[in-house]
């Protein structure tokens, strides 16, 4: 994992970024694994029986692995897995309205709005004044036939029921024209087979577009603050945790010296550095009380996930060696790897005390937030502990002031994207 080093440009397929993030959200529950990569291959499949575009194709799957990132919490997402859950709309919107925060997805922001849209002979081709595109329709078929499989049960003995519990819903539910691609593609056990492959990813490569996008910084820097948004809108005391890191880590890379193009990547790397935390469920992350030593245990694991997950997009090794390790020490007293000393970059050196500053200043279920001067009190002592870096250490306490602004402006602008999308929930007063 290196010393510091310079980064040559970086150009990384969209396509990688968006399956990482798609596995990411199917952490959070057993139930859930592969169900965005399950309801893309079906849309997939389905779009190439219905002899769709490639680009129309490309739609699907992209949608696909995105469809349900508007649903914040464990209970909603496991609640979606019924086949005739009311209420679906919620969520349909927050997708949509997170998407178009980014300003690379609209198109596929579109899809997500309306994929559970009935097509009640027709009257579904229009939701609310808006065309419905017919990708919605064709990934709504594709949820509903992913949440009628049973997992335990040989797939080839499903067959049939799920087939007819499709057929039930022709014309009134699902388009027609769909439905009976649908039970042409039932036929071929390889269908079945890959839906229910445990190597359903490898698979869902083969679909991987041939023309496909490829982000800049600026573009990665876009899907990572939208990234930021799906790890801290689930919680109140969360809300801006990621934004407030991202801030100060950049601010401490200029205090540093690095250059402005080093800073972007150093924000770059706070906005992912809590990805892993898509496993964790939301009522951990709200307990008032102290954590239990199993709930701790569970914490500790979103940094392993962050790493395992950003090591699968080429191009991004040192933004997850700095994104990842931020809860290493110099002394080897961190997690997940017990890296100290010299195998410790510089930047994840930086974004160790980002994290830490950030949140001692942030109101949690059980305690008060600090102010900065005392959350550099704490700081310090960890410096004379061995576990944080003293360069790093000082730069934040002689450009205090600077930092500490640039972490209350990137919390203040993510909080009012949090009470826009969210303005039924109550954000405590010190987050």
């Amino acid at each position: 994992m290196g010393a510091f080093i310079m980064i040559g440009e970086l150009l990384v397929p969209l396509f990688d970024v968006l399956m990482a993030l798609s596995h990411a959200m199917d952490l959070v529950s057993p139930v859930l694994v592969n169900h965005h990569f399950r309801v893309a291959y079906i849309g997939c499949s389905l779009a190439d029986e219905l002899g769709l575009s490639r680009r129309e194709k490309n739609l699907v799957l992209t949608a696909g692995l995105l469809h349900d990132v508007g649903s914040l919490e464990v209970k909603e997402r496991i609640d979606l897995l019924k086949f005739d859950v009311a209420g679906t709309q919620r969520h349909a919107e927050m997708g949509y309205r997170l998407l178009r925060t980014c300003g690379l997805l609209d198109r596929e922001a579109e899809v997500v709005r309306f994929h559970h849209t009935r097509w009640e002979a027709g009257q579904g081709s229009e939701c609310g004044g808006h065309e419905v595109p017919r990708e919605s329709h064709v990934l709504h078929l594709a949820d509903r036939i992913a949440v009628l499989i049973e997992p335990g049960m040989p797939i080839l003995q499903q067959t049939q029921g799920i087939v007819a519990k499709i057929e039930e819903g022709t014309n009134h539910t699902f388009v027609p024209e769909f439905v009976a691609a649908f039970k042409s593609l039932a036929g071929k056990e390889s269908f079945w087979l890959d839906v229910s492959s445990p190597s359903l990813k490898d698979i869902l490569y083969e679909y991987r577009p041939l023309s496909e996008s490829r982000l800049s910084l600026k573009g990665l820097l876009a899907v990572g603050s939208l990234t930021a948004r799906l790890v801290d809108f689930r919680s109140r005391f969360t809300a801006a945790h990621v934004a407030g890191v991202a801030g100060t880590a950049a601010a401490l890379a200029r205090a540093a010296g690095l250059s402005p193009r080093e800073q972007d990547i150093m924000r770059l790397s706070g906005y992912l550095h809590d990805l892993g935390k898509l496993a964790v469920p939301n009522e951990i992350l709200e307990k008032a009380e102290r954590l239990t030593a199993q709930e701790f245990a569970l914490i500790r694991t979103h940094t392993h996930y962050t790493y395992r997950i950003l090591e699968k997009i080429p191009g991004l090794e040192t933004v997850n060696a700095w994104a990842s390790l931020h809860h290493e020490r110099l002394d080897g007293s961190g997690y997940p790897f017990h890296l100290k000393g010299d195998d410790l970059p510089f930047g994840s050196r930086i974004m160790a005390v980002a994290d830490v500053f950030t949140a001692l200043t942030e109101d949690r279920p059980c305690r008060n937030g600090m102010t900065a001067n005392e959350a550099v009190g704490v700081i310090e002592r960890m410096v004379r502990e061995g576990a944080l870096d003293p360069l790093v250490g000082s730069l934040l306490k002689d450009r205090l002031f600077e930092i500490d602004e640039a972490r209350r402006e990137s919390q203040r602008m993510a909080l009012g994207e949090f009470r826009a999308l969210r303005p039924e929930v109550d954000v405590p007063p010190g987050t």
